[in-house]
């Protein structure tokens, strides 16, 4: 993990465009904050739609993943729908809760048309702030994964629990900002704090997906060098 702190990586990783553009993504939130007037509950709620994003994107990575060898289709087959309900009994789960905190306890059991409609009208301005992370990762997942080729690559396994981690990081993200904004009575600060421990989040996946490639082309020079 020492190379997270590498400064040579990180300079690296922000001459690439796209980790560029993924940091201007996750620093938005700041916009709605002092634009908007965002508070902590629509925060949460980007946040909360951020991990539908991404469990979308983890079937499509399953999918092509599955057809990129044959030996991985009926592992895909059955991958798909048995993360779509797992993902999402947690999401489902998690969305539940952070509704019912936002309305001091909530009413009943919603449905999950129910939550997005929630969490999309729980702030102004929000459909255009998930829009641009639906972007991000549709990028991401069409120039890293389709056309560098790491769905040949890809292992179903790693692919399918790599979101659970985003949900644990958004739990201790609201726990931490929580504390924060009633010890401190100063709101301002949870929120700020939920949005620095999500750009510090995803300055941490663009440095290590930097390494990744870094390893790949000392990989390739490596056999070219082999060759000769």
């Amino acid at each position: 993990m020492k190379f997270f702190f590498d400064p040579d990586l990180i300079a690296r990783t922000y001459r690439d465009p796209l980790a560029v553009a993924s940091l201007v993504v996750d620093l938005l939130p700041i916009v709605a904050v002092l634009v908007f007037g965002w508070g902590a509950t629509p925060l949460v709620a980007l946040y909360w739609l951020e991990n539908l994003v991404i469990g979308l994107f983890t079937v499509l990575r399953i999918v092509a993943t599955g057809f990129a060898n044959v030996a991985n289709v009926f592992g895909a087959i059955f991958m798909v729908p048995f993360f779509t309900v797992h993902y999402g009994m947690f999401c489902y789960g998690h969305g539940v809760f952070l509704r019912a905190f936002a309305m001091d306890g909530g009413v009943g059991s919603p449905g999950v048309g129910d939550l997005i409609s929630w969490a999309l009208g729980s702030g102004q301005g929000m459909a255009y702030f998930v829009l641009a992370i639906l972007i991000m990762n549709g990028v991401f997942y069409v120039s890293d994964f389709l056309i560098r080729g790491e769905f040949r690559k890809a292992n179903l396994a790693t692919e399918m629990f790599s979101p659970y981690g985003r949900i644990v990081t958004l739990h201790v993200a609201i726990i931490l900002g929580a504390v924060l904004a009633f010890g401190t009575n100063e709101p301002l600060l949870g929120v700020l704090l939920l949005i620095l421990m999500r750009v510090v989040f995803g300055i941490v996946l663009s440095a290590y997906r930097q390494h990744r490639r870094d390893r790949e082309i000392g990989a390739g020079m490596d056999e070219l060098g082999s060759t000769v």
